[in-house]
């Protein structure tokens, strides 16, 4: 508790510095607005596959395919995910059980992926957008995504 305590004193203070250091990415969008990046979560994720998953031990990893999940991490999913959340919140603006329902709702995407998605993301998003608060939903979704980032890896690199 005094951890959390202590990370929300700093996310009041310092809300661009906090959501940097906690994305491990350091952009500002064009409307200079702070776009944390989840790429290190992403290639935490892809680490977690090859190592833990599919056991392919240090000499066996392929650090070209983690270098390829940050990527797509800083450049692409950080930058969309933390803007979804933003329009999300203009569109449909409140935390209630309703507002966090149709969110969640909203926040639902493709096929193979989509029926393990099911599983996870609609009660991590419903908890989310009802419980949490805008400035901390990105940081549990990064939490929650590198289990799920995992997941994906080892989906999109079956053997």
């Amino acid at each position: 508790m005094a951890l959390w305590r202590a990370y929300q004193r700093a996310l009041a203070a310092h809300p661009w510095k906090v959501q940097v250091l906690t994305a491990a990415h350091p952009r500002r969008c064009p409307d200079n607005t702070c776009v944390p990046c989840i790429g290190s979560l992403m290639g935490l994720g892809d680490i977690i596959s090859q190592q833990l998953v599919e056991r392919r031990g240090l000499q066996e990893h392929q650090r070209g395919r983690t270098l390829t999940m940050m990527s797509l991490g800083c450049g692409f999913v950080g930058p969309v995910v933390g803007g979804w959340y933003k329009v999300l919140d203009r569109f449909i603006p409140g935390t209630t059980k309703v507002d966090a329902l149709k969110k969640m709702m909203l926040d639902q995407d493709y096929p193979d992926a989509l029926i393990t998605n099911y599983y996870l993301w609609p009660a991590v998003q419903l908890a989310n957008f009802y419980l949490v608060p805008l400035h901390y939903r990105l940081a549990v979704v990064q939490c929650v995504a590198v289990i799920w980032n995992s997941y994906l890896s080892w989906k999109a690199h079956r053997l």
